[in-house]
């Protein structure tokens, strides 16, 4: 079976564990890292022969521009992570969709594909924001990938499905929500990020093979640039939990990383779940898996 391996393509100091202490004012300011770190996840890949979808921020995309170039030239698939980081929730319905809008057309102008999946920044897209899929729809994605089926104190929705849905009845759209093993009644998360830096590598694997064995189901992957990245300047003042959650294990994660991909077979969003993305009138309305 294969699994989705997704990156979330943003710079060290975009992360909202950070927020409170670099402001969006600040970005220019900071050093640049982003285009050697997703240098070093193409490489990575291509010596394990996979291909993932890189969710790719506008904001460097624009930066960055021969960065989006060589992602697609390198056989993974293009999509948007929105422009600048701003949680679904944040944003409001307007704003929201200038900036879907904005970071589609920037990244087709830049890598000459079509984007077709959107990850909104902190998995801040639930279930119940019609407006905001209606959205997606109008601005011409086809897929999301922004639920997390967890409760967590800065992003979840611990009650959506698990499985790939239909947000809306009257769109062809389809949610693809993150990874989560069913463990004695509850979600467990088993999508990568700042879980798959934290437990141990044997469990994480568990967690997948359980995924695939127990739901026979692919899963869904992800991780970004800077986790690999050890040696990215540390910002000072943060409190502890922000602290915590960014920086631990940034040494093993690259190991870690080699591992899962020998440990799995990995391939683009587009391709591993082609038929619920071309076909989602079969999946579950998710007023149906509610029910």
């Amino acid at each position: 079976m294969q699994h989705v391996f997704s990156v979330d393509v943003e710079e060290h100091f975009q992360v909202a564990a950070l927020a409170s202490r670099v402001s969006k004012a600040a970005w220019a300011s900071h050093p640049s890292r982003v285009e050697a770190n997703t240098e070093r996840c193409l490489d990575i890949l291509d010596v394990a022969s996979a291909k993932g979808t890189f969710f790719v921020l506008g904001w460097v995309a624009r930066r960055c521009p021969k960065l989006i170039g060589r992602i697609v030239a390198r056989g993974h698939e293009l999509a948007s992570h929105g422009m600048a980081h701003d949680r679904v929730t944040d944003l409001g319905a307007k704003a929201f969709s200038q900036d879907i809008q904005e970071a589609r057309d920037v990244l087709q102008d830049l890598g000459g594909v079509s984007v077709d999946g959107y990850r909104a920044p902190s998995f801040s897209l639930r279930p119940e924001m019609d407006w905001a899929y209606a959205a997606l729809i109008e601005a011409g994605y086809r897929y999301s990938s922004s639920v997390y089926p967890v409760r967590h104190d800065h992003y979840g929705a611990p009650d959506a499905p698990r499985q790939a849905y239909r947000p809306l009845a009257d769109a062809r759209f389809v949610e693809l929500p993150m990874t989560t093993a069913r463990v004695a009644r509850m979600n467990v998360p088993a999508s990568g990020g700042g879980y798959f830096r934290l437990l141990p590598y044997a469990l994480s694997r568990r967690l997948l093979r359980r995924v695939q064995e127990r739901d026979k189901t692919a899963c869904v992957f992800y991780m970004h640039p800077w986790e690999i990245d050890s040696e990215q300047p540390r910002v000072a003042g943060l409190p502890w939990r922000s602290r915590f959650r960014h920086y631990i294990n940034l040494h093993r994660t690259e190991s870690r990383l080699k591992a899962l991909l020998n440990d799995f077979s990995w391939a683009r969003m587009d391709q591993v779940f082609s038929r619920e993305i071309a076909q989602p009138e079969n999946l579950p309305l998710i007023a149906q898996v509610r029910r």
